[in-house]
């Protein structure tokens, strides 16, 4: 399973929301790039960055932060937040980002994003979802639809998508442990997806479990920035 560490961005700065929420936002440290080259320095191979500007905005807003990280890191970076026109899907593909989380656009055009999975390939894009009680949310967490993960998610396997991350709102930020019952749902429902697991990770006995039940990968925020998991620790899960 691969481990993947998380720096979320607001204005420059690494931060954490609690539950996906602004007004619950922690600023852990001044310069981004100085924290992905720790996780690079500790053998860490990849990276989830997220612009949460840009995930409220609904446009990619920290571009400095990614052109540093992709310059100055040897990192594979998946990257979201705000993403939702073709020419921010080519820059950041120029960039060399690995992968482009797509989230609120999936819901509500998902004909663009089928698209995007034909045209640039369906190894460079994660559907990237947030869940309350396996509804999909959008807007940066702020609205839910009526729609299932599940059925989101079926409406792109047959454009070729691969890879899915899902969040559990209800245990972002909590430390609480994530919601294994839903990975093990989504793993029998949607068994050809690559699932990542994201929200509440807190230990590496979470860990150590999300790769029992076969996960692909998970992605690691808080845990690492309260000193709940150590770098060291990541290396041999």
């Amino acid at each position: 399973m691969k481990i993947i560490p998380a720096i979320d961005i607001i204005k420059g700065k690494c931060v954490r929301l609690t539950q996906g929420d602004y007004g619950k936002m922690k600023v852990y440290r001044e310069d981004p790039l100085e924290v992905a080259r720790e996780f690079e320095e500790a053998d860490l191979e990849y990276l989830h960055l997220v612009d949460l500007d840009g995930a409220r905005k609904g446009k990619v807003v920290n571009w400095s932060v990614i052109e540093d990280i992709q310059e100055h890191t040897a990192l594979k970076v998946d990257f979201g937040g705000g993403v939702k026109s073709e020419p921010e899907v080519e820059h950041l593909l120029e960039l060399g980002i690995d992968q482009i989380n797509i989230g609120s656009l999936a819901v509500r055009e998902p004909a663009t994003f089928s698209e995007w999975l034909r045209k640039y390939g369906s190894e460079n894009f994660i559907l990237s979802v947030d869940v309350n009680d396996e509804m999909v949310l959008t807007n940066g967490s702020a609205e839910q639809t009526s729609l299932t993960i599940y059925e989101l998610a079926a409406r792109f396997e047959q454009d070729g998508l691969k890879y899915l991350t899902c969040t559990d709102i209800t245990s972002d930020g909590m430390l609480e442990g994530p919601n294994f019952g839903l990975y093990k749902k989504l793993k029998k429902k949607l068994p050809k997806l690559k699932l990542i697991a994201s929200g509440g990770i807190s230990s590496t006995e979470d860990l150590a479990e999300l790769a029992y039940i076969n996960m692909h990968a998970a992605i690691v925020g808080k845990a690492i920035y309260e000193q709940k998991i150590k770098l060291q620790d990541l290396k041999n899960i």
